[in-house]
Order: C-alpha cells, then structure tokens, then sequence
C-alpha cells in the first residue's frame, strides 16, 4: 500500500467533495485534532451556502463547484472537469482526501497520484474500477494510498509493525445492514429506499448506504482490499457483524488474529489516514467494552443479498467488469433512490449487465471510461 510514513499534513489539505458525509467528518478532524492542518483546496456540489461557510472557515486557495458563485469568495474557483483535476493537483497540497461518490472520483484520484500527491482514499469506485492502474502508479510515483473506509483502516493497523509477517488472511467485517433479520420474500414486498436509508450503525450519504443494504458495499471492499493489501480473492473472508465495534481482522500465518477496535466513527479511519502510522490525540468518544459487551458474528447471506456475489463475481472475471458491474449498480441505486426499481431490481439489472458484456482488459484509464460507456447504453435500454 506504500503507507507506511506519517504524512507532513502541515503542508496542506484539499478535500474532494467537502459538503458530503466523508468531506465534512473530514473538516470536523482537521479542525479538532490538527491546528497545524491547512486545507488549501475545497470541492462541493450545489450546496453553495454551505461552501460559502466552509470558504470562510478555512480560507482554501482554491474551490471548484458546477457553476460559480454570485459573490466573491476571495479565492480562486474553477468549474469544469479540468477545474477539479486541477484541484487534485494543486501545488500547495500534499494530502488529497477524494471523497467524491461514485465513478466522478477514478480521474481525480490518478491525477492526484500522478502530481505527486498522497491520496487519502474514500472514493472506493477508484480501486474497483482501476486498482491496478492506481496502485501502479502509486509505486511508480512513491506515494501513499491510505484507506478511509473503517475496514480497510482496521486492516492497515493491523499490519502495522507486522511487515515480513504472512498474512493468512482478512477478515472484512459487515454490519448486515438495516435487512439483516428480515426474509427473503419480506425483502421483496417491502424493502423501500426510505427502509434502506435506516442504517442501524453508521450515518452515511445516500449511496453507499443503499449499497451497504444490498451489502454491494461489502462486495466493493473485497475488491479494495485485493489491491491495498496484495491478497489473493481466496484470502479475504467476509464475516457479520451487527455491532460494528470491530472493523476488521487480520489473521496471520500461525492462527493469530489481530483486530481494531473502536466506535462507529467515521472521523477516526479518515484522521489514520491523514497521519498514520502517527496517531493523534482525540476528543472523540471512547469504547466502553462494558457497555458494548456483546459482540457477535455471522456469515452473509448471499442469497438474499446477491450484489455481494455478483461484486466477487465482477473481481474473478477481471479486466474491465467491475468497471460496468460498479457504473450499472451505481444508475440502479439512483433509480432505487427514485422508486423506479426494486431492491432486488438492482441485482438483477448488474446480473444482466455482466451476463451480456465481453470483458475486456485493463490497460489504462481510457479502458474504464470505454466499459462505462457500454454500461451506459445498456442501462439506456434496461425497462423500469
């Protein structure tokens, strides 16, 4: 993963997508654990109040939004692709947060890489869709990669003073979601977005909460963490965990495991990836085993939450798969957001889309964008 030196955070800061759930858990560390953090860049979508705020909170350099502001913010602001590229490769920045949701986050995260930045890595559609290309580049660049999904950051501390260890395997852990206990056919009559949006555990933005109710999320970290970590798929066990006070395991070659451990708090994994292996003091509340006693585990059920098979699937078939399986589910989830679908629509639209494409190989980025294409005029024929 290249991570293993403590980032000169002081240098400076640009948060990719700063108005979403990641971006501001993101401002919400900087701003009680780092003072010598200076966040010179800010990106955010339509929420121009907010941005406003946020401008004059932290004086960035630079802010990229659609369209540009009626008032004058007293920085640069730029729109465009080109624009937000050039946020992640802004010159006074050293740490790259891309929190950006969706396939909107690959092209950002390689020109970060690229202009020799740190990437601190939210944006799980950019390992998905071109984990080969991006962790290439991060070693040829030597650049770190650090992970600020919770799992993927409990498995890096885990490593952590265990290099030349062999690791036996991961161990991915799941909440199981809000359709955890419900039956199949429950599911099917009554698993509406609003139900799905009723995380038990974690507060999130809308698509990777659908994607946690479909456990596709957990199906995108399996992918992630066969290339952060360089394990093989037969590696990688995912287990249920409704409690989500362990994040993740590592069991290494003689039978021992290691866990971390925490609350379900979303600023913890994002702060470790902006300083570890350093830890930093917090503020933040601390876990109370006595009152979190109970800690159980399950094995997910794939056969009512088929998008968890269909991303491991996508991860054998390799090449450009996962770039169509994540672009299809992605358009699934937003007509599920809409009531035009299904739950179980979604699955069967991905289902359909991997059983119709030719996978084609993993070269360079213009190879994503090609798979993303073709996903895009099959969902364009797909009847809802």
């Amino acid at each position: 993963m290249g991570a293993g030196v403590a980032l000169d955070i002081a240098r400076g800061i640009a948060v990719l997508g700063a108005t979403g759930s990641i971006g501001r858990q993101t401002l919400d560390a900087v701003r009680q654990c780092l003072p010598h953090g200076r966040v010179r860049v800010l990106t955010g979508y339509r929420k121009t109040a907010e941005m406003a705020a946020l401008v004059a909170e932290f004086s960035p350099e630079k802010v990229w939004m659609p369209e540009p502001p009626a008032d004058n913010w007293g920085c640069e602001v730029v729109t465009g692709e080109e624009g937000l590229l050039s946020c992640a490769r802004h010159e006074g920045v050293d740490v790259v947060v891309n929190a950006l949701v969706g396939r909107a986050g690959l092209a950002p995260t390689l020109a970060a890489i690229q202009a020799g930045k740190h990437v601190a890595l939210a944006n799980k559609e950019s390992l998905v869709t071109a984990g080969a290309l991006i962790m290439a580049e991060a070693r040829a660049r030597g650049v770190n990669v650090t992970p600020i999904d919770s799992e993927h950051s409990a498995i890096w501390q885990c490593l952590q003073g265990n290099e030349g260890n062999a690791v036996e395997k991961i161990i991915l852990t799941a909440s199981g979601g809000p359709f955890r206990t419900w039956e199949r056919s429950r599911i099917a009559r009554e698993a509406t977005a609003e139900e799905a949006l009723r995380h038990p555990n974690w507060h999130m933005g809308p698509k990777i909460t659908i994607d946690s109710a479909t456990l596709m999320n957990k199906g995108l970290e399996y992918m992630e963490a066969l290339w952060l970590f360089g394990v093989r798929p037969e590696q990688v066990e995912i287990l249920v965990h409704p409690q989500s006070i362990i994040h993740s395991m590592v069991q290494f070659a003689d039978g021992s495991v290691m866990a971390q451990m925490g609350l379900p708090d979303m600023r913890l994994p994002i702060l470790y990836a902006l300083t570890g292996p350093k830890r930093v003091e917090t503020p933040f509340p601390r876990l109370d085993l006595l009152k979190h006693n109970t800690l159980t585990f399950e094995a997910p059920e794939e056969e009512k939450f088929p998008c968890l098979a269909l991303a491991k699937r996508a991860a054998m078939l390799g090449g450009t798969a996962p770039a169509v399986m994540n672009a299809v589910n992605e358009w699934a989830v937003g007509q599920f957001l809409r009531g035009k679908i299904t739950f179980y629509d979604i699955s069967a639209i991905i289902s359909q889309a991997l059983d119709s494409y030719t996978v084609q190989p993993l070269t360079k980025a213009g190879d994503v964008w090609a798979a993303e294409a073709w996903a895009n005029n099959f969902v364009g024929r797909v009847s809802i």
